[in-house]
C-alpha cells in the first residue's frame, strides 16, 4: 500500500536491527543515514521525520574516549612486545581508530534514535503551576 507515494509500514525493526542496518525505526527500510554518521532528514519509505529525534552529541564523546583508551592500550601492548617502527604505528593505529570511532558512531546513534522512537521519548516539560 502506498499513501502519497510512500510506502506504508511493514514490521518495526528491534533497536538492535535498526542500529546495526541503519534501518528506520517505524518502517525498517535503511534510510536512517544519509553519510557516515549523518542522519538522513527524513524516512524515504514510510516519511517519518527522523529531525524531530534529539540524539545530541553524548555517544561522540563516549565512544571517542572510550576506543581511544583501548586503541592506547593496544598500541603500547604491540609497542612493548613487537617493538615496530612508528610508520607502522601509523599505519595501523590511524585507521583502525577512524573506521572504529565512524562505526560504533553509527551503532550508538542509530540505537538512541531507535530507543526514542520505540519510548515515545519526548522534551522534558514543567508545567506552570500558577
Amino acid at each position: 500500500m502506498s499513501r502519497g507515494g510512500m510506502t506504508a509500514p511493514t514490521a518495526t525493526p528491534t533497536i538492535a536491527e535498526a542500529s546495526l542496518k541503519g534501518l528506520c525505526p517505524r518502517c525498517g527500510a535503511s534510510t536512517l543515514f544519509e553519510g557516515p554518521v549523518k542522519f538522513a532528514p527524513r524516512c524515504r519509505g514510510c516519511g517519518l521525520d527522523f529531525s524531530t529525534f534529539n540524539v545530541g552529541d553524548g555517544p561522540a564523546a563516549f565512544i571517542t574516549l572510550g576506543i581511544g583508551a583501548v586503541v592506547v592500550i593496544l598500541a603500547l601492548a604491540t609497542d612493548f612486545t613487537i617493538r615496530p617502527p612508528l610508520w607502522v604505528h601509523m599505519l595501523l593505529w590511524i585507521p583502525l581508530t577512524l573506521a572504529g570511532v565512524v562505526g560504533a558512531l553509527r551503532v550508538a546513534k542509530g540505537a538512541l534514535i531507535a530507543s526514542e522512537y520505540r519510548n515515545a521519548a519526548r522534551e522534558g516539560r514543567i508545567e506552570d503551576a500558577s
